[in-house]
């Protein structure tokens, strides 16, 4: 993770030594959430559109890169979607701009439609392992998941609490790498941010209950996290300005477009 952190943010450094030699540009940098990394690129694009003296560079890397990225002063802001912030985000300035849903996902060929949170919990930890345990055929069942510092992975542990990932589960580095492995293993099942669900994967009910937009807004469906944007020290100039479109109107309805809820 380390290593991981250090590349992210030489990676930021340079592209901020690049954009700074643009005459009257402002440049911020966006690094963290993979979940809330295409929203973040899609609200940049807009904004930039209106305020063409402004470049926004939008980088991935995971929640925990997005804190430390923000604390050291390598990206302007840092993304972060976890249900309580750490210990390491005290001294930054946190602004929830969207809600997300984790959805729990099979590929479309498995039969099983429903589970209970006790036996997701069953399932990631291994004690149960093949799907006829809980009504689908006879095989073996492949678990995927985030890595650790994954805001994703923090906010599912933490929600359906007890988790202590079996050892042979598959780790992959975005909610995009998951969505792409589920798609191409019939056995497998994994967790991703209800806005990234497409056709390739299936969602599952949980206790009963849809992971849709619908079902989050009513309080029904319980695998929920806040997206925070986080700053160092108060916000100010562009940053300010940026953060306050994500918030406006049209931010909002940029974010419910894509998939996601709005922060209110």
């Amino acid at each position: 993770m380390a290593k991981r952190f250090l590349l992210i943010v030489t990676t930021l450094s340079l592209v901020a030594i690049m954009m700074g030699c643009g005459k009257g540009k402002a440049s911020i940098t966006m690094a963290g959430s993979t979940a809330f990394q295409p929203f973040a690129e899609k609200l940049a694009d807009q904004y930039m559109i209106t305020h063409n003296n402004v470049i926004i560079t939008v980088q991935g890397g995971g929640s925990a890169v997005g804190i430390q990225s923000a604390n050291s002063g390598a990206a302007q802001i840092g993304m972060a979607d976890l249900v309580i912030l750490p210990q390491e985000a005290k001294d930054l300035t946190a602004t929830i701009v969207a809600k997300d849903g984790i959805a729990v996902v099979v590929n479309p060929q498995n039969k099983v439609a429903n589970l209970t949170s006790d036996q997701v919990r069953d399932i990631f930890n291994g004690k149960i392992a093949n799907w006829k345990e809980v009504g689908g055929g006879d095989i073996p069942i492949t678990v995927v998941s985030r890595e650790a510092g994954s805001g994703t992975r923090s906010s599912f542990e933490q929600i359906i609490s007890g988790i202590n990932l079996k050892k042979d589960a598959l780790i992959q580095d975005s909610n995009g790498t998951i969505r792409e492995t589920i798609a191409n293993d019939a056995n497998s099942i994994g967790y991703v941010s209800h806005g990234l669900v497409n056709e390739k994967i299936k969602p599952l009910k949980i206790d009963n209950q849809d992971c849709t937009s619908d079902e989050i807004i009513k309080g029904n469906y319980k695998l929920v996290r806040p997206i925070f944007l986080l700053v160092k020290g108060n916000m100010e100039g562009e940053i300010k300005n940026f953060i306050g479109f994500v918030l406006s109107e049209e931010g909002q309805k940029i974010i419910q477009a894509q998939g996601l809820l709005p922060a209110k």
